[in-house]
């Protein structure tokens, strides 16, 4: 049986006057029912909960830049998201080394540490004989899976709405979430998704509040499923539904790392959202 863990990674460290934020995680089976779902606060704490989940062929897909080579500016992958995904309104946050969003590359050493391969395509991926890790980003996956049918933009769950009063705004923030569970519990989807089994992620079908922190609290577990089930996804469809953004070979990209991986993100993706090759 296949695993497939998500973890949607609070990108800064944290330090001892300042936990880090809450990090979302999740992990599927390879029927798509959630065994485990939870939070955890820094890199150590979020490395501790993988490892206990950790078989022979478990996926990991973690919403965090996890390879960073370019000293400024932003990752060629991020660019791309921009590039394809920007009349969906989704675009990536910039990382590079100065940045201090380094939590994903702290994780990945850690789990390089215990044996899990970077992977940055899709024969690696289905080649793995362990444990392998990838970087994802849920937005891509909601508005490049068509079923769940965002076909204009992407959701609204996340940030308030500032052209709107603040009230008005964590009410439609409220609606976007509540509407996200339902098309992820009630679309036939492939591979499947099921969310009842755990009671944590049961309970995302509860009618949201407006309260901000409680919201956060609760979006972070969803992204963290939708980050395991991106890599389940990744699995079943392959390059046939998936793009692996910075990794095109006649276009600009990152210099690899030390250990020879590239800054790459993999991305579910509609055929309008692909590269067109001429």
């Amino acid at each position: 049986m296949s695993a497939y863990l998500g973890v949607d990674l609070a990108w800064g460290l944290g330090s001892d006057r300042r936990p880090a934020n809450e990090t979302g995680l999740a992990v599927l089976d390879d029927r798509g029912a959630v065994l485990d779902a939870g939070w955890a606060r820094g890199v150590d704490a979020v490395t501790t909960w993988i490892e206990q989940h950790l078989g022979p062929r478990t996926l990991i897909a973690v919403d965090a830049s996890l390879v960073v080579t370019n000293p400024t500016g932003i990752r060629e992958a991020e660019r791309q998201v921009g590039q394809r995904y920007g009349r969906w309104k989704v675009a990536a946050n910039p990382t590079n080394l100065a940045s201090a969003a380094s939590a994903g590359a702290r994780l990945l050493d850690r789990l390089t540490a215990l044996g899990v391969t970077y992977v940055s395509d899709t024969d690696a991926m289905r080649a793995r004989s362990g444990p392998a890790v990838f970087e994802c980003y849920p937005y891509t996956t909601l508005v490049g899976v068509e079923e769940l049918g965002y076909d204009v933009e992407r959701p609204r769950y996340k940030r308030l709405d500032t052209t709107v009063p603040a009230a008005n705004a964590r009410a439609r923030r409220a609606d976007a979430f509540d509407d996200l569970v339902r098309r992820l519990r009630q679309t036939p989807l492939d591979p499947p998704l099921v969310l009842d089994p755990h009671p944590l992620t049961a309970a995302l079908a509860e009618p949201s509040g407006i309260h901000g922190p409680t919201h956060k609290h609760r979006e972070d577990l969803l992204d963290g499923v939708l980050c395991a089930w991106t890599a389940a996804f990744w699995e079943r469809h392959g390059d046939a539904r998936v793009q692996v953004l910075g990794s095109d070979e006649d276009l600009p990209a990152d210099p690899v790392d030390r250990q020879g991986r590239r800054p790459v993100v993999v991305t579910p993706a509609r055929p309008s959202q692909r590269r067109a090759r001429g």
